[in-house]
Order: C-alpha cells, then sequence, then structure tokens
C-alpha cells in the first residue's frame, strides 16, 4: 500500500480553492506536487497560498513531467474527457468534477478507459456525502417509506440572474443549469430512488446573455424542469434554477419522498435564518409529521453550521478518493454514476427539443 499519494490538480477556480485543495490538503496522506491552470500568474498564486512545488498551464506537461499517482480535475465541461483521458493513459487514478462530460457517449468512453486502467475513478457529486443525505438514504434501506411512489428533488439558486457571459450557460460549453445543479439532483434521485426510465423535460433561458465574444450565443438552460418515470415504477419531479431570488437563502434544496409505509421531507437551506437542514418524517401509523434529527455518529467532528466540513474532517469527497487509493478498494460514486446521470441529462435535452417523452434505453 503506497504511503503518499502524489496528486495533480488540473484547474484553479474558486471551487479548487474551496473545495479541491483544502480537502487534499487536508489528508495526511495525500501530496498536491502540481496545478495546472491557463494562466500561470493564477497557478503560481494557488501553488503558493498551498505550498505546491510545480505549476503548468498545459495538463499534458504536468501529466507527463510530475510523476503523479492521481489527478481531479476541475475545468470547464467541455475538457473534462480530453483531460481525464490523457490521465487514464498514463494509468493514473482520477477525480472529475461533475457532469463527467457534454456527452453520454464521452461518459461512456471514460468509464471503459477508467476500467481497462483498472485505477480509481471518482465523480464529485458533493450531496452524498452530506450527512442528513446519508441518513436519509439509510432510514430508506431500512424501509422508512415502502415502495417509493412518488419523489420531488429541487435545488434553486439564484447566482446567475445578471446579464453576462457565463461559460456554464454557453450550450456549445455546457448544458447549463441542468449539467450545474441539474446533475446532483438527477444523481441524488438515482441514489435515493433508482433508476430514471424515462423522462419529460422543460428546459428555460429567462436571462438574455451575450456570447464569449459579445455576440449572440447558442443558449444553455438557466431553469430546468423534468417529470421522470423510474425503472421501479415510482413518478418524479426535478427541478433546478440557478436564476430563482433566493434572498438571504442563498440556495435550497428540497427533497420528499412518499411511498407505501411512509414519507420523508428534507429542506437544506444554505444561509439566512432559517439555514440548516430539517428533515420531517411520518410512518403510517403517525397522525403527524415528526422531526428526525440526523445521529451525532453521521457528523463526528463536522460543525451542524458547516456540513461541508465532511471533505476536510472525514472520508468524502477527495478524501474518500484518496482512501479508496491507499486501500485499494471500490469507491462511490464512480464514472459509470456520471454516465448514468449524463445518459438523463441527454434525454432531457431530446425531451425538450421533441416535446415528448424520452426512454432511456440499457
Amino acid at each position: 500500500m503506497a504511503q503518499i499519494v502524489r496528486v495533480g490538480v488540473v484547474g484553479t477556480s474558486w471551487w479548487a480553492d474551496a473545495m479541491y485543495l483544502p480537502s487534499l490538503k487536508s489528508h495526511p496522506q495525500a501530496e498536491v506536487v502540481a496545478i495546472c491552470g491557463r494562466k500561470r500568474e493564477r497557478a503560481e498564486e494557488m501553488a503558493a497560498k498551498y505550498d505546491i512545488a510545480h505549476t503548468f498551464t498545459d495538463y499534458r506537461e504536468m501529466i507527463g513531467q510530475s510523476d503523479l499517482d492521481a489527478i481531479v480535475v476541475g475545468v470547464p465541461d467541455d475538457v473534462h474527457h480530453s483531460v481525464t483521458m490523457e490521465g487514464l493513459r498514463a494509468s493514473l487514478h482520477v477525480l472529475c468534477d461533475k457532469p463527467l462530460a457534454v456527452t453520454a457517449q464521452q461518459a461512456l468512453e471514460m468509464v471503459g478507459a477508467a476500467e481497462a486502467a483498472e485505477v480509481q475513478h471518482m465523480v464529485l457529486f458533493t450531496y452524498r456525502w452530506m450527512p442528513f443525505y446519508r441518513y436519509v438514504r439509510d432510514l430508506l434501506d431500512q424501509g422508512y417509506i415502502g415502495r417509493c411512489y412518488h419523489c420531488e428533488f429541487r435545488f434553486l439558486m439564484g447566482w446567475a440572474r445578471e446579464r453576462e457571459y457565463l461559460w456554464r450557460f454557453d450550450r456549445n460549453r455546457s448544458a447549463g443549469v441542468l449539467g450545474d445543479l441539474g446533475s446532483h439532483m438527477i444523481d441524488m434521485a438515482r441514489w435515493l430512488v433508482g433508476d430514471i426510465s424515462r423522462v419529460s423535460a422543460l428546459l428555460g433561458v429567462f436571462v438574455d446573455r451575450p456570447g464569449a465574444d459579445g455576440g449572440p450565443i447558442n443558449p444553455a438552460s438557466d431553469s430546468a424542469f423534468m417529470l421522470a418515470e423510474f425503472a421501479n415504477g415510482a413518478g418524479g419531479v426535478i427541478h433546478t434554477s440557478a436564476v430563482a431570488h433566493m434572498a438571504d437563502r442563498f440556495a435550497q434544496q428540497q427533497i420528499k419522498l412518499y411511498g407505501e409505509d411512509g414519507s420523508l421531507e428534507i429542506s437544506n437551506q444554505f444561509d439566512g435564518t432559517d439555514a440548516g437542514a430539517l428533515i420531517r418524517g411520518a410512518r403510517n401509523q403517525d397522525e403527524q409529521f415528526e422531526t428526525l434529527e440526523t445521529p451525532a455518529s453521521y457528523w463526528g467532528e463536522v460543525s451542524r453550521s458547516d456540513p461541508f466540513q465532511v471533505f476536510t474532517k472525514q472520508s468524502a469527497g477527495c478524501r474518500a478518493f484518496i482512501d479508496a487509493i491507499l486501500n485499494d478498494v471500490p469507491t462511490t460514486p464512480t464514472f459509470y454514476d456520471g454516465y448514468k446521470a449524463q445518459r438523463v441529462m441527454e434525454a432531457v435535452v431530446e425531451a425538450n427539443d421533441s416535446g415528448r417523452w424520452v426512454a432511456i434505453e440499457e
């Protein structure tokens, strides 16, 4: 078993600064030895902040020259495939941001290459590691609601209300909010309820944005609404928006699960006076909903007021990825989970464009 995992990070965004680098640096057996970004000045700034020895502006050079064990891919969606495949050709373990790719075919190629290389591969579906959602998953496994009849998944933010160019809303580079927040909720729906078999959808573009050069843009969704039929017969609604005014809440997630034996409702408010996660449940014999407190065992040393501490204090995200490499054990969510979410996303776009239900074939 390797004692130290040498990691290269591709990407110097605010998310690399907030998520990837603090999480990796908190693991006693991970060493970030290289960082790569388009702008050398920014890469050097990050290298100085996190005590990283080598900086690059070309990820191929970083992979070829840094004697790495693993890479973290934290670049825009349209570059995920090329960076990941380069890492896999070098037999590196790869953690890739979500969504895994821009097409299902690309995602499938990434799955095949990772399996052929026999390396660890992970997609950062952030919310799977939240203590309250892990608790909900365990309640479902214990039969709290029984067979699921129907469900709702919502993730609302307002960070994209300004009329400005953002690569995430350029359809030539990304799937918009469908890929940004929607991929999270699609993955949560698969994780908590099961595979989705067909969808109907309405993708909205409410903010008129300029293109990168100031001209017209091929717009990607800033609001995504879909109806889903699950393979197990359940029906669901998945709704995400980046243009919902959330005031002091910043962002809010809501998950509601109704089944044969009971119901669960979860609200996760990111900020504001009522910040935090609230779980309420009722079994068939209950006359009213009760608040279900996430047990202390799920939190450990993580503050209930800052659940993102799981990524520096528990085996979550980057830390779980490093642990899987060190112990040579399977990890999750994998590229296959990323591929399954990509299949749903592709079907959602087709359903919106065609105005009909679209089946997701195995």
